[in-house]
């Protein structure tokens, strides 16, 4: 059952009722008859509309930069080793060990 509070309209991206903060920037006026022109190429509805948008494509950019560095360091950590019942019996006992110290 949804609440009223928190259902959201199809279309309305998962953040709508976030409550929004202000920022203000300052730009050259290149800069800005740049962002003038995207957001209105783009099809953004504001200027505050283009810069959520490149926020959250950083975001995504790091995250994705993030995970290929974990797959990297998985990989140069050798070979997998299977995890079985019995190695989760040994890591508890390790956590029981060094607990009581």
């Amino acid at each position: 059952m949804d609440d009223a509070s928190t259902a959201r309209a199809p279309g309305l991206p998962a953040d709508w009722n976030t409550i929004m903060a202000t920022m203000n920037i300052s730009l050259t006026d290149p800069l800005k008859q740049f962002v003038d022109d995207e957001v209105r190429e783009g099809g953004f509805a504001s200027t505050s509309d283009y810069m959520r948008d490149l926020i959250r494509q950083r975001q995504r950019r790091k995250a994705e930069e993030t995970l290929r560095a974990l797959i990297a360091e998985g990989l140069a950590s050798g070979p997998a080793v299977p995890v079985t019942p019995e190695t989760f019996d040994q890591l508890r006992k390790q956590l029981r060990e060094r607990i009581s110290k």
